[in-house]
């Protein structure tokens, strides 16, 4: 379904709300770590080499709204990420990010020749 446009002021908050919660590198890394599938705040907290708390915190923000899913698994929590539509983006990003630099390249090796 096509958005509106132009955007209506509740869409476009709802959009920047969404950025805000994803613009936070920290969160990216946690991401980009799931895409691999569930893993507990432990296993989190080794792979990316930070305290307990700091990602709990952000898997807390990402889980509350609505990117990462949780279950228990006895005494654990798994994470899982519930949105796919942020690894689209993530993607597209990248994507985009790698036409930059490539379109960049081409520039200053022209200009050095």
């Amino acid at each position: 379904m096509p958005l509106p446009h132009p955007l209506p002021e509740p869409i476009v908050e709802l959009v920047a709300q969404r950025f805000r919660v994803i613009g936070e590198p920290m969160r990216i890394r946690i991401l980009d770590r799931l895409r691999d599938g569930e893993a507990t705040v432990a296993e989190l907290t080794e792979h990316l080499a930070t305290s307990q708390q700091n990602v709990s915190k952000h898997l807390g923000v990402l889980h509350q709204a609505g990117i990462l899913s949780r279950r228990k698994d006895g005494t654990s929590t798994l994470y899982a990420i519930a949105d796919e539509s942020v690894l689209a983006l993530c993607e597209q990003v990248c994507g985009g990010l790698q036409r930059q630099f490539s379109d960049l390249a081409e520039l200053v090796g022209g200009a050095l020749r």
